[in-house]
């Protein structure tokens, strides 16, 4: 993955440091088990930016995750000051595997969490907390034929995680899809990871937010009150798919400090109005 992003950086005239550390500014940042690769970078006139590395076996580089950033650069641009633009993209492939570098705006900001899950309190700004919603609206209004969360897996996940019927009719909407702690900056909002955006039940994204909160009573008090929807019976699917999303991922050995939470708002969801 360093070979390849250096080779990207070059293709790309792009600067970047050379060091193999964790954290901080002008070191390197790894994804989820290695699949992405991210560092600092500057143009040759200056300008700062932020180089990703994205790989994936050569036969399934394509699809919605594949082209998400780009798609979303196309539909919503920098979305009104709250997306760092993509500005470039490079493709190559070896032995099989192919590798995507994107190119995009360099963050000035800090994201709030290194983990989905907010384990820490956080003391965000008013202005923050009105840009989101505002964010949210504009990318909920944008139309696209990708596809988020698939009605199929409504369908068997509530049953079979929440234990209640999927809906015969659910309001969509488009939707980030992975709204949590680790994918916003602070203090001005920034919201990263646009690899999965596209259609979700209403409401998904704020739930999702609320979910990856829970360990902190406070700041998920106030992601409901910044997202009074969430008490509204028609969020009631995007909030049931994020809780039958997470109870599946008890089964799989991940997130077990969230299970007694994500347990109680089942069942909240469960006697809520839909």
């Amino acid at each position: 993955m360093r070979t390849q992003h250096d080779h990207a950086a070059r293709a790309l005239k792009i600067t970047c440091n050379s060091g193999g550390e964790e954290g901080g500014d002008g070191t390197e940042f790894w994804g989820w088990a290695g699949r992405t690769l991210g560092k600092p970078g500057t143009t040759p006139d200056g300008h700062r930016v932020w180089l990703r590395l994205v790989s994936a076996p050569a036969d399934k580089a394509s699809g919605k995750t594949w082209e998400g950033a780009e798609t979303a650069q196309q539909a919503l641009g920098n979305l009104h000051g709250h997306r760092p633009a993509l500005l470039a993209v490079h493709d190559t492939t070896e032995q099989g595997t192919f590798y995507r570098a994107e190119l995009s705006e360099h963050l000035d900001h800090q994201v709030i969490s290194t983990d989905p899950v907010l384990r820490c309190p956080v003391d965000l700004p008013v202005s923050w907390w009105a840009a989101l919603p505002r964010a949210l609206d504009t990318l909920a209004g944008t139309p696209t034929d990708r596809i988020a969360v698939r009605r199929e897996y409504i369908d068997r996940a509530l049953p079979e995680f929440l234990g209640v019927p999927a809906p015969r009719t659910i309001d969509w909407t488009t939707a980030h899809g992975d709204l949590h702690w680790a994918n916003l900056t602070s203090p001005e909002l920034r919201i990263l990871d646009w690899e999965g955006w596209g259609r979700a039940p209403y409401g998904y994204d704020q739930a999702t937010l609320y979910a990856y909160s829970l360990r902190q009573p406070a700041t998920a008090a106030h992601v409901r009150t910044a997202f009074r929807c969430l008490d509204n019976p028609h969020t009631w699917t995007g909030q049931a798919v994020i809780a039958a999303e997470l109870l599946q991922t008890l089964t799989r050995g991940d997130n077990h400090d969230l299970a007694e939470s994500l347990h109680q708002w089942a069942d909240q969801l469960r006697a809520m109005p839909r």
